[in-house]
């Protein structure tokens, strides 16, 4: 097996929208990044290793890690950025509708997370980025089982973060605002209004917006930065 000379990073939900967007960022920043979506990527660029997988599927993600180091030797950074969502009413979600976003949002982000640590700490190095929302900080009505799973991330993440630390593997959380792609265009207009007008930021977010936290998560000298919400558009880290 022979290490690749440039760093590694694993992107889940990389076949469009925010997940295509950050991969290609780390493209552009000389990353070598496996794209693991449950489909083929729509795309392709010069370093994307394009290897489909369910997340939520343990021996799917194990396979996947397996691939990943037979072919790179390594794993600098994993991106956990697939996700689900719905627009229920608690009273109105259906059972299989709260286990599928469960499974996606957490359980995809554990079974990912648990799998590259065991790759990263052979090198005492990683950076595990996780995706978040705002709505959770603002409890959003209507978004009951998405807030509750993407608050469960939020909670594994800073456990982990404690957890592995002394591994010098990190563990972030990004809190998105609501940016346009198709996750969010199926979300009424008025709603998307109301959202936003709750927002010191006015405004939705954008891809740019996203990538920059990223950045800063996986800055070289950030290396003492770990169990931390960035919540976008200025939302306090409440």
């Amino acid at each position: 097996m022979t290490e690749s000379p440039s760093p590694v990073a694993i992107v889940t939900g990389a076949r469009k929208g925010i997940g295509r967007f950050l991969a290609e960022r780390l493209l552009s920043q000389g990353y070598t990044v496996v794209a693991a979506s449950r489909h083929p990527c729509e795309w392709a660029a010069d370093g994307l290793v394009d290897l489909p997988s369910d997340v939520t599927n343990e021996q799917a993600v194990r396979a996947l890690v397996k691939e990943v180091v037979a072919r790179t030797g390594r794993v600098d950074v994993l991106l956990n950025n697939a996700g689900a969502a719905s627009m229920n009413h608690a009273l109105l979600t259906p059972l299989d509708t709260f286990n599928r976003l469960v499974q996606t949002n957490l359980i995809g982000t554990w079974l990912m997370s648990r799998e590259v640590i065991k790759v990263m700490q052979r090198r005492k190095f990683g950076r595990i980025v996780n995706v978040s929302s705002i709505a959770v900080p603002f409890r959003l009505e209507g978004q009951a089982a998405y807030v509750a799973s993407k608050a469960a991330v939020e909670a594994l993440s800073q456990v982990m973060a404690r957890e592995v630390a002394e591994l010098g593997i990190t563990v972030n959380v990004i809190g998105a605002t609501p940016v346009a792609t198709d996750m969010t265009r199926g979300i009424p207009a008025e709603t998307m209004d109301r959202l936003v007008a709750r927002l010191p930021i006015r405004r939705l977010g954008t891809l740019e917006d996203v990538a920059g936290v990223l950045d800063f998560f996986l800055a070289p000298g950030n290396g003492a930065v770990t169990g931390q919400i960035v919540y976008l558009g200025g939302v306090p880290n409440i």
